[in-house]
């Protein structure tokens, strides 16, 4: 049935991110432009279902069966919609209660016994093959039709032979199917998790009779556990909630160039970084000791993801002694305020940074900490890339969209490509940390678009490894020169104390040699230590790995032709419910050069849902360019 959207006055429109290192900049995004956006604590299906039952939307524009299901608002294809005429598809559950002769209430064990988010398609085979006999042989006709919709109709017909009445009791339903008793307990609860608050359906159970047990939660108040949910329903709290909760953090998705052995993958330059947030959330009286290692599913080169790595909290180094977590969330007054920068700058290492808080914008404290935490972590990083990061962020402010729009580049650099990732990357780190802390900083002042804007860091990459003169590179503004020598010097002067000294490394910058982000005989024998790479470095930053990491597995490279084969194969995982909601990730390969550079990509709507299976994501290899773009594409 098609229906216009246009004829209503009122549209509540669900957003699902799927990525949460990109969340919390959607949500500022969604924000200013009047959108109320919240971030699910269940099952994202339940919640969006019964926020529409609740506020009596007018409909669910979706991509997924299970919203037949629910007894909720209509169900609106996002698949078929017609951006200009304002017309999609709707789906209408009574004709199809109708057309399978079910009633509304036994449209959840159909949805279960044919699969869903709760019971896999594999887990109830058999009683589907032997549905599809029994139908097959009550109606010895040949069927006309695709053999899916045979088999709803079939598994209908089973499901109705199964349900006297609407007052029959589900324990009793259920025993009449060949089951085990953990089979029936899960059919139960797929039952049980399509009924919304205030509905009555028979034997209803509340979802949240099924807690996933946490032993992490009791290293925090419960004034902090309320806290952290409401963080993260309100998409303020990236990582914390997952860490307090569940004791995970993931990230499924990096752009990386595989053939750059020079520079860390991002997973790796983070993990210190986010030790330390461990440890400041989960540690008791300034220690670590006891505290469970957090499972980490994180992407890199040589992590096959088929087991998380264990990763120990780690405590912060502070000048004083390590204040309650309580304190730093719900404290008040100056002490408190100064503990929660101390706190924050700490996880970076950067505590020399504090007097710079007010006496300079947010957004430029958060970029010179960041950029001084990546120069420590990577060595192999030079003076002309802490120019190209610093001058970007001191200029992005004099620069209107405009401008930016009409930056031309005469070509594309590869390893620019990827340090503009790892920035970006690390901002999202730069939130976790800042929520753990009890935010010292407004979450507005961590937003890309602040600090950031690749085509900016892509032109002043190139300007700077070709020995630009400093006045060019800041666009002849003498603010903006003034300001990025003492933001130079204050990190200059940090990594010396920590026995980090840079040195001037110029790239090639020809345009035949763009595509490359490996150097060559010639690079390597003129310029010392840049040719050695990370693996054969055996750099892996942080502490101690458990579960085996890519170094203890002795898987120092792969070959393309691997992980393609390892892209095929994550291509069919399916959906892993987690407290935000699930996630689904697919790979793709990324766009060409002239639509703007390589982009991290997620999956299509179609993505299959089987619970069993796990879709982590995938490593991707950075574009290769044959040939330089022309300029200004």
């Amino acid at each position: 049935m098609e229906s216009s959207l246009a004829e209503s006055s009122f549209v509540c429109l669900l957003v699902w991110q799927h990525s949460q290192a990109l969340l919390s900049d959607f949500i500022i995004v969604y924000r200013s432009l009047g959108q109320e956006v919240f971030c699910s604590v269940q099952e994202a299906d339940y919640e969006i279902a019964s926020y529409a039952d609740e506020h009596s939307c007018m409909g669910i524009l979706g991509q997924d069966s299970d919203f037949i299901i629910y007894d909720s608002a209509p169900y609106l294809s996002v698949a078929k919609l017609r951006i200009n005429s304002l017309t999609t598809v709707l789906y209408d559950r009574q004709r199809f209660c109708r057309a399978t002769g079910l009633a509304i209430f036994q449209l959840p064990l159909l949805a279960c016994l044919l699969g869903n988010d709760v019971v896999s398609e594999e887990r109830m085979q058999h009683i589907r093959n032997n549905a599809m006999a029994t139908y097959r042989k009550n109606d010895p006709a040949p069927h006309s039709g695709a053999p899916q919709g045979q088999m709803v109709l079939a598994v209908s017909q089973l499901v109705r032979s199964l349900w006297a009445s609407q007052a029959e009791d589900t324990d009793h339903i259920l025993q009449s199917l060949n089951l085990s008793a953990p089979h029936r307990e899960l059919l139960k609860r797929g039952i049980h998790s399509y009924s919304l608050p205030g509905q009555e359906v028979p034997q209803r159970g509340d979802i949240s009779a099924y807690p996933a047990s946490s032993a992490f939660e009791k290293y925090v108040s419960p004034e902090i556990l309320k806290a952290c949910r409401e963080k993260h329903v309100a998409a303020e709290g990236f990582m914390v909630y997952t860490v307090v909760c569940e004791g995970l953090t993931e990230c499924s998705n990096t752009l990386e160039d595989e053939e750059d052995t020079e520079l860390l993958p991002q997973a790796l330059v983070y993990k210190p970084c986010r030790q330390h947030i461990y440890g400041l959330l989960l540690g008791h009286d300034g220690s670590t000791i006891g505290t469970p290692a957090i499972r980490e599913w994180f992407v890199y080169p040589g992590n096959p993801l088929k087991e998380p790595e264990m990763v120990q909290p780690l405590p912060l180094s502070l000048p004083c002694d390590r204040p309650s977590l309580d304190l730093l969330w719900f404290g008040t007054g100056p002490n408190v305020s100064a503990l929660r920068l101390t706190s924050f700058l700490t996880i970076f290492d950067c505590q020399e940074f504090s007097d710079l808080y007010g006496t300079i914008e947010g957004s430029l404290l958060v970029a010179l900490c960041l950029i001084t935490y990546i120069i420590l972590q990577v060595q192999t990083l030079s003076q002309e890339d802490v120019d190209a990061y610093l001058s970007q962020c001191v200029c992005l402010s004099i620069k209107s969209p405009q401008e930016l729009q009409q930056i031309k580049l005469p070509f594309l650099s590869s390893r620019a490509v990827q340090l503009g990732s790892l920035y970006v990357r690390g901002l999202s780190h730069l939130l976790g940390a800042n929520c753990a802390s009890g935010c010292p900083l407004p979450n507005a002042a961590l937003m890309p678009w602040h600090s950031f804007d690749g085509r900016l860091f892509h032109s002043k990459y190139l300007l700077a490894h070709s020995g630009t003169e400093k006045t060019v590179l800041l666009d002849n503004d003498s603010s903006c020169l003034s300001q990025f020598l003492h933001l130079r010097e204050r990190l200059i002067e940090t990594c010396r104390k920590r026995g980090r000294v840079l040195q001037y490394r110029p790239r090639p910058n020809a345009p035949e040699q763009s595509h490359k982000t490996t150097p060559g005989a010639g690079y390597k024998d003129g310029h010392t230590g840049g040719g050695e790479g990370w693996r054969e470095r055996g750099d892996v930053t942080g502490g101690p790995r458990h579960g085996g990491g890519w170094r203890e597995r002795g898987e120092d490279r792969r070959d393309c032709s691997e992980y393609e084969n390892r892209e095929r194969k994550w291509e069919r995982g399916g959906h892993r419910r987690g407290m935000s909601g699930g996630q689904y990730f697919h790979p793709r390969s990324y766009p060409d050069c002239h639509s703007g550079g390589p982009q991290s990509t997620s999956h299509p709507p179609g993505q299959s849902r089987g619970r069993p299976y796990r879709s982590r994501g995938t490593y991707h290899l950075a574009p290769r360019w044959s040939q330089p773009p022309a300029p200004g594409t």
